[in-house]
Order: structure tokens, then C-alpha cells, then sequence
């Protein structure tokens, strides 16, 4: 038997882990206000996830922001790890999902949000790479992770596009695409010629994350057939997802399982999307019954990462950087 994790100091090693499930937190909200059109529901369901969620995302900055102010190279020594580089990328990607809840409210504010949120993950984006290109042999392999750091600006669209900027956006996507394209087929190759160890299972749902974001920007962009074609691909994956999900969970819950949140919103969002755009009626169901499961399983898996959090073993389970 292990010897328990032993406790470390709330804001003194703030995890970046306590982000993704934020995230995802943001994704199923979202989820949420568009399910108010395609299936007639409150549009308050939506906007009481997102006003909690927002909540807890400021706490969760202040948090980080307390252990950053202390000794700023934590930031870096964060990063240096892969459930780090996954939260801080968690982080700055939920400002762009706040930014796009916030368009409703206030276009000036959700633009600031937007501009602050795609400004940090450039930094981070700009930090990994050093990481990559200076670091151990290890720092180089390609892993899921990658898509939220080198693909993750594809979120930006979600604001930008209603705040004007249709040019960017469609730069973003292109780039993004290409990206991704590298990505998943470098994991096809890495996950056929060796056995992915247990614990590092579950960020193998980030695939999934990718499909679905590019294809609802398709849509959003005019893309129509692109994005039927990421809508198949999302099908394809979180079938092999599903199909495979002991074998994904074999080592039992830990914080990566994180990443089980936010691809389920980012599929159903996309599902709706395509359903709404008179692709099928299958899909807008497909989403529906995603969106249910999600909302099941984001605000328990969500809990539980905070509850490791309150505790104060997180930041050691995950190796967080410590002021």
C-alpha cells in the first residue's frame, strides 16, 4: 500500500490541475445555452452553470495568481510537467470560453477577456516550446496534451467571430487544423507501436476535443462540409472513446481525468450545431443525450479534483511547482 500524499499549503503550490475541470465546466455551460434552441429549454440552465463557473474560475486565478506573485518561476517549473502544461493551457483557455459567455452581457468586456486569454496562451504557447526544443528527450514526445497548448487558439473564434473578426478566425482555423492533423496522426503512430502506460490513459479523451472544436468553427465560419466531416471524425473518436473506456481507466480516478470534461462539451456542442444546420436529426439527439451524460459526469469528476484540491494533496499528486 502507497503512504497517503502528504499535504502541502493551499495557495502556496496552487495546482495548474484544478483548471481543466473548470474548463470543462465552462464547455458544458456553454453546451447548455445552445441546447435553450435546439431543445426549447431554459436558457437559464446555461447561464446559472456559467455564472458559478466564473465564480470559481476567478477563485482558482486568484489562487494561482497568489503562488505566481510569490516567486514568478513557478510558472515555468509548472509547465515543465505534463499535467502542468495541461492546466496552465486549461487556464487560459477557459478565458476564452468566459469571453464567449460573456457576449451576451457586454461586448467591450467579453473582447478585453478575449484579448487577455489568447495573449497568455501565446506566452504559454512561446514558454512550451522552449521547454521542448531545450529540455530532455521526454519533453519532446507528442501526447494529447498538445492539442490544448498548439490547437487550443481555435476556441478563440467562438468570440471573435461574433465580435467581427471573420478574417482571424479563419486564419486561426486554418493553422489550427493543420496542427492537429500532425498531432493526431504522430498519437496514431505512438499508441500502435507501444503500450500507453495506465495512468496516463484518460488524456487520450483530449482527442476528441479537437473534432469537435474545429467543426463547430467550421460552421460558425460557413465551412459546412469541413465541418460534417470533423462532426463524423468526433463520432469516430469518442466511439473508440466508449469502446475502449476500461482499458482508459484502468488505473482508476486521478486528476487526469480532467480530461474526460471538457471533449464531451466541446462533441456536444458540435452534434447541435450540425443538427441545427439541417444535417440530421440524429445528430441534434446525439448531442442531447451527450450533453446529459456530461452533466452528469463534469460537475463529479470536477468535484473530486477540488476536493484533492481542499484537501492539499493535488499539487503533490500532480507535482506542481511550490513557493
Amino acid at each position: 500500500m502507497q503512504p497517503p500524499a502528504k499535504k502541502t499549503s493551499l495557495f502556496r503550490r496552487t495546482p495548474p490541475a484544478i483548471f481543466p475541470p473548470i474548463f470543462g465546466l465552462f464547455g458544458l455551460g456553454l453546451a447548455w445555452r445552445r441546447a435553450a434552441d435546439g431543445f426549447s429549454v431554459s436558457p437559464a440552465i446555461g447561464d446559472i452553470i456559467l455564472g458559478a463557473v466564473t465564480l470559481l474560475y476567478l477563485f482558482a486565478l486568484v489562487a494561482y495568481a497568489a503562488k505566481f506573485i510569490r516567486r514568478p518561476a513557478v510558472f515555468g517549473e509548472d509547465l515543465k510537467t505534463l499535467p502542468g502544461r495541461a492546466g496552465l493551457a486549461a487556464m487560459s483557455l477557459s478565458g476564452m470560453l468566459l469571453a464567449a459567455s460573456l457576449l451576451s452581457y457586454s461586448t467591450q468586456l467579453a473582447l478585453g477577456v478575449l484579448i487577455a486569454a489568447v495573449i497568455l496562451h501565446i506566452i504559454i504557447i512561446a514558454m512550451i516550446l522552449r521547454v521542448i526544443f531545450t529540455g530532455p528527450a521526454e519533453a519532446k514526445q507528442v501526447t494529447p496534451v498538445w492539442h490544448l497548448v498548439f490547437v487550443g487558439l481555435i476556441l478563440s473564434p467562438f468570440a471573435a467571430i461574433p465580435l467581427g473578426f471573420g478574417a482571424a478566425s479563419s486564419i486561426v482555423f486554418a493553422v489550427t487544423l493543420g496542427v492537429a492533423i500532425v498531432i493526431w496522426g504522430v498519437s496514431l503512430r505512438q499508441l500502435i507501436a507501444k503500450e500507453m502506460p495506465a495512468p496516463l490513459r484518460p488524456v487520450l479523451a483530449i482527442h476528441l476535443a479537437p473534432a469537435g472544436m474545429l467543426g463547430s468553427v467550421a460552421y460558425l465560419l460557413g465551412y459546412g462540409q469541413v465541418g460534417f466531416v470533423f462532426g463524423i471524425l468526433a463520432i469516430v473518436i469518442l466511439a473508440a472513446l466508449i469502446i475502449r473506456i476500461r482499458w482508459i481507466t484502468a488505473a482508476g480516478f486521478s486528476p487526469f481525468w480532467g480530461a474526460f470534461t471538457f471533449p464531451v462539451a466541446a462533441f456536444s456542442t458540435l452534434m447541435q450545431i450540425m443538427g441545427a444546420a439541417g444535417e440530421g436529426e440524429i445528430f441534434r439527439i446525439l448531442g442531447g443525450i451527450v450533453l446529459v451524460g456530461a452533466s452528469i459526469m463534469t460537475p463529479i469528476i470536477a468535484w473530486k479534483i477540488l476536493q484533492l484540491w481542499a484537501k492539499g494533496v493535488l499539487a503533490v499528486k500532480t507535482n506542481a511547482a511550490q513557493v
